[in-house]
């Protein structure tokens, strides 16, 4: 999807309408509380009423859309612009391109992102790669870098020519990296890749994983050895903090699972054709997420990271 389709695909609220409709309901529209087909539209009212309990509700009813003020057509042309930055986009960039408000940029980022995170995660096999690295401000003058440093933990998993999985972890102790690799990849690997970390051998004293485990040696300046390397888990790191220093600049801890999700939400279908109606399809079926339950503090980090 191009700028000029969309523009002439989806110009009207009609328009825009419709698609959500087939995306909602591909079987025919059901009523959002009884889930009667028995259902009638009100045209002039952009709504349907349910014949059997008189239910009235939108497209947009329980949706991501959900009272939203902005036409329609804005929310596409965000969508788009999301989905089709490599390295993301930022809400001023998307204020500027938009004419809308820096607030209304940023919550509408938002709202895009948690429809992706609802999305299918199968379990990664065949070659699998998971590696570490930290993001966060500059620590202070003459502290080392990584494992120590107050910045967030980032873990990258990755299925050679399949899908990344990142997250937002609470540290790298071999208690966390058991929970998420138990998590997300199939013992039926052919082989898991990692690099020397100690953490990582009692991670997988109880997983099958453990007979199928190689490691490169990065503290000796190793970093391939033929097939064994974590190189494809680290690409994917290096496009995460060109993100996060040439586009975003600067980002919360809080909202850090957020940023992370659409990066691996774009990734996963850089090669989609229909990566824009996909999206669309999600945030149909996404639960609404309202402005100050995103501006709320978490009660933990496992309600932040979720």
């Amino acid at each position: 999807m191009t700028l000029p389709e969309l523009n002439r695909m989806y110009s009207t609220d009609q328009r825009c309408r419709e698609l959500l409709k087939k995306l909602r309901w591909p079987l025919g529209t059901e009523c959002l509380r009884c889930k009667s087909k028995k259902v009638c539209e009100l045209a002039t009212q952009k709504k349907f009423e349910c014949m059997e309990c008189g239910y009235q509700f939108s497209v947009l009813t329980g949706t991501i859309f959900h009272d939203t003020h902005l036409p329609i057509e804005t929310w596409f042309m965000a969508v788009l612009l999301l989905i089709e930055a490599r390295k993301g986009i930022s809400a001023n960039q998307v204020k500027r391109t938009l004419g809308i408000s820096y607030k209304t940029a940023w919550y509408l980022n938002h709202r895009i992102r948690a429809a992706m995170k609802i999305t299918d995660k199968p379990m990664l096999s065949g070659k699998v790669e998971m590696d570490e690295t930290y993001v966060g401000g500059k620590p202070p003058k003459g502290s080392k870098r990584g494992r120590g440093t107050p910045k967030e933990v980032v873990l990258a998993i990755r299925e050679r020519g399949g899908e990344l999985r990142f997250f937002h972890a609470e540290d790298v102790k071999s208690g966390t990296l058991e929970k998420y690799i138990k998590e997300n990849i199939s013992e039926d690997v052919d082989v898991f890749m990692t690099d020397d970390f100690s953490s990582y051998p009692p991670a997988l004293k109880k997983s099958k994983l453990k007979d199928k485990h190689q490691s490169i040696n990065h503290s000796m300046g190793v970093y391939a050895i033929g097939d064994l390397h974590t190189n494809t888990a680290e690409s994917a790191f290096s496009l995460l903090k060109r993100g996060i220093i040439g586009t975003w600049h600067k980002l919360s801890a809080k909202h850090l699972h957020a940023y992370l999700t659409e990066m691996e939400f774009r990734f996963n279908r850089r090669s989609h054709d229909e990566i824009f109606i996909e999206t669309l399809r999600y945030m149909v079926t996404a639960d609404p997420l309202k402005y100050a339950e995103l501006i709320s503090e978490p009660d933990d980090f496992e309600k932040a990271s979720a």
